[in-house]
């Protein structure tokens, strides 16, 4: 559609009018007869002379021109705009940042999948996490891997089919044999402190303790709250296993008590299937649509319109005075 930005300065069209009406009529001086002793003639004859003037008088067609001109001027003025139609956005109002334990004990084959047959753990977790990411479309998602240390495997992005790719691609041990979970939150939270989004929600997920960190889960917790950064923690491991590969279940729901999230437990891949429903559920998807109209200015079209037809009237009108002026000579 066409617009008008300022349609306020088209009254600024009768304006000429106005002028015209209000101040006095231009006057010019040009040579008359000259006649020596004129003042005393006039005086032997008895008469007072007086001042006259010569108002110079338009032709219809520089008056047509001028006023033409003139109204092309104000619609420039007024900046005619082209709007075309809305351009829609989605700006996400939350940050899902994933982080997955792929130590070695990932590959232990102790998962239970809906047709009965046992798989190993990371195996179930792909195929739940690559369906959590398929239901989180208005979200940022990013990926953490942590083993022995945590790696960043895939920045803040919409690019969901990306981090779908990364998780099917992950493997047990990858990252290193033993689990570093409070320096996975660790590396959470320097993310997180480059978004701008007002919601931050940090999903762990793991089958062991922390053996490996060299900041303690629950310090991590106390500067992620502080960073208003939410943690939920899911936790698939044995919890009467010993040593390494027991499942510090007491930890996990101090950091989600910590920082306002939940704490949940998988034994199968149903089970963790369920969890990360109910994890879609707890986060609901929280969208910002901003929407704006590109504009096109068309100023330029009047503007140069009305130069042109002033130049080409003035022009013509200085020639045919230059060929006049050599006829008559």
């Amino acid at each position: 559609m066409y617009q008008l930005d300022h349609p306020w300065l088209l009254l600024l069209i009768p304006a000429p009018l106005l002028v015209w009406w209000l101040l006095p009529a231009h006057r010019e001086t040009s040579a008359s007869i000259r006649l020596p002793f004129f003042a005393q003639v006039t005086e032997a004859a008895g008469i007072k002379p007086t001042e006259g003037s010569v108002i110079p008088r338009r032709s219809g067609i520089q008056l047509a021109c001028e006023t033409l001109a003139w109204f092309l001027i104000v619609l420039a003025l007024a900046r005619p705009q082209f709007v075309e139609p809305p351009i829609e956005k989605v700006e996400p109002q939350r940050d899902l940042l994933l982080a997955l334990d792929l130590s070695q004990s990932m590959d232990t084959k102790d998962f239970s999948s809906p047709d009965g047959s046992m798989e190993a753990r990371v195996d179930a977790v792909r195929k739940v996490v690559e369906d959590f990411v398929t239901k989180r479309p208005g979200d940022r998602i990013g990926l953490i891997a942590f083993g022995d240390a945590p790696y960043p495997l895939v920045p803040f992005t919409m690019d969901h089919k990306t981090v779908q790719v990364v998780i099917a691609d992950t493997l047990p041990g990858i990252a290193g044999p033993r689990t570093s979970l409070g320096d996975a939150i660790g590396l959470a939270i320097k993310m997180f402190e480059k978004t701008t989004v007002p919601e931050k929600v940090l999903i762990v997920l793991t089958d062991g303790n922390d053996t490996a960190s060299r900041m303690p889960p629950a310090k991590a917790a106390q500067i992620a709250r502080q960073n208003k950064v939410v943690i939920h923690t899911v936790g698939i491991g044995d919890p009467k296993a010993t040593g390494e590969d027991k499942l510090d279940t007491s930890t996990l729901q101090k950091i989600a008590s910590d920082t306002g999230g939940r704490y949940f437990f998988g034994g199968d891949q149903t089970q963790l299937a369920a969890i990360y429903d109910t994890l879609d559920k707890i986060t609901p998807h929280n969208q910002k649509n901003l929407s704006w109209r590109p504009r096109i200015e068309l100023f330029h079209w009047p503007l140069g319109a009305s130069i042109t037809m002033l130049a080409l009237f003035y022009g013509m009108s200085g020639l045919a005075g230059l060929f006049k002026g050599r006829a008559s000579a």
